[in-house]
């Protein structure tokens, strides 16, 4: 088996999944693009719920360590503006801008790979900005009454903008400047989260 069989599979299943969506993207299809045959892509994969699994768990495992640096002194504003425009970027540009619309216009049909998405992504993104945030308020650069919940305030603006980016911008919405949105998301959020003293 060539080394990167695998990467080849998972490269055609992100494209054919971001093209036709999952329900319509059968096996064969990915087995097509590769150039193998049906029996041979589920010797690698024994459904097309695990080959999504494992395409979501590789995408994650990318962005993830660009995104968090190891903390230790690195001041929390800095880390909190590095994860958003690095994940800001990546899920509106990047290989996995696709998956915030297949979840929400799929995932009703697919509860089960809902929850693997949620356990294994969104979980650890709410995770990785909330070690931050109590990074920030260890080091008394942020206050902070509630972590978790500023976590979510703080995804909430990087999903709206994948969500603007592959759902409103195909049918005529302006373009975002996604740059630009992950300066200005930043500013705004440590505006609230900065202490005043910290700053001064």
């Amino acid at each position: 088996m060539p080394e990167d069989r695998l990467d080849r599979v998972l490269d055609a299943a992100r494209d054919a999944f971001a093209e036709r969506g999952f329900a319509a993207t059968p096996m064969e299809d990915i087995a097509r693009r590769v150039g193998i045959s049906r029996s041979a892509l589920y010797a690698l994969f024994d459904s097309k719920e695990a080959l999504f699994r494992a395409l979501v768990s590789g995408m994650i495992e990318d962005v993830l360590p660009a995104a968090l640096p190891d903390l230790g002194d690195y001041p929390a504003p800095d880390a909190l503006r590095r994860f958003i425009h690095v994940v800001l970027l990546r899920l509106t540009t990047g290989n996995i801008a696709f998956l915030p619309r297949l979840i929400i216009g799929e995932g009703q049909a697919f509860p089960d790979l809902v929850k693997f998405y949620h356990d294994n992504a969104i979980a650890r993104v709410l995770g990785g900005i909330e070690t931050i945030i109590r990074h920030g308020v260890r080091r008394g650069e942020f206050t902070c009454a509630h972590p978790a919940l500023a976590a979510r305030s703080v995804a909430g603006g990087v999903i709206f903008s994948a969500l603007w980016r592959v759902v409103f911008e195909p049918v005529g919405a302006q373009p975002l400047d996604i740059a630009a949105m992950a300066v200005s998301h930043a500013d705004v959020l440590l505006n609230g989260l900065i202490r005043k003293e910290a700053a001064a």
